[in-house]
């Protein structure tokens, strides 16, 4: 098989069928990997946080402590008026982070799916949107499109589709790009360089792109929050 068709097969939208009883579902195998990965975030929370004690220690402490920094970031951002998006916040980086290393144990990452990465995109900003409204009231959020000068109306109308927009296609173009070049590297070079541009691709670049996503939320949540007079 030819590096296109190798490329080809392995990039295609696959669907899965999954067979309860005499009747048969197709479900796309980037559901079925999402499923795996929440399952496996839920089970490391239960051995987290199994026997939590008031004074951490093991790997409690070690959970409190990676978490408490992921916390800091976002609270810096959104301060006293914005931390109750951070528990949607500190989920969603795990779950990407998880997910964009999958590469490492030989399966495909969810987010190289764009309907994986739109809908995370969706959710973001509709929370964007409810964090907009909540501060100014909705009326006061249909108003806030006019500012400072009601002739940039439009663009600020269309700035809400081009933030999922690019929240979306970012995600997506860089979890795909890394993947097909991991897939190019394992096709020319089987040996021993794979091992170094997996530390980059899926390691780093999958860790940054999980916090890159977050943390453009969190600043557009921010933006919406902010600016009494808007």
């Amino acid at each position: 098989m030819s590096l296109n068709e190798e490329l080809s097969e392995k990039l295609a939208y696959k669907m899965i069928d999954i067979i309860p009883g005499s009747a048969t579902f197709k479900v796309p195998q980037s559901c079925i990997v999402t499923w795996g990965v929440m399952l496996a975030l839920v089970l490391l929370a239960i051995f987290f946080t199994r026997k939590m004690e008031i004074v951490p220690k093991g790997r409690q402490a070690l959970l409190e402590s990676f978490i408490g920094m992921l916390y800091k970031v976002f609270y810096g951002i959104l301060g006293e008026r914005g931390k109750k998006f951070i528990p949607y916040l500190l989920t969603v980086i795990l779950y990407l982070g998880v997910s964009n290393m999958l590469g490492l144990i030989g399966i495909a990452p969810p987010t190289k799916d764009m309907n994986v990465t739109a809908g995370l995109a969706l959710i973001s900003i509709v929370l964007v949107i409810y964090a907009g409204i909540q501060k100014r009231s909705f009326g006061g959020w249909i108003k806030h499109f006019a500012y400072p000068n009601p002739i940039i109306t439009p663009l600020n109308v269309l700035e809400i589709g081009i933030k999922p927009l690019s929240l979306c296609i970012r995600l997506y173009g860089n979890i795909l790009g890394a993947y097909i070049i991991m897939e190019l590297i394992i096709y020319c070079i089987p040996a021993v360089v794979p091992l170094a541009a997996s530390a980059y691709f899926d390691i780093f670049d999958g860790l940054l792109q999980a916090f890159v996503f977050c943390f453009l939320t969190t600043m557009y949540l921010n933006e919406a929050m902010e600016d009494e007079d808007r």
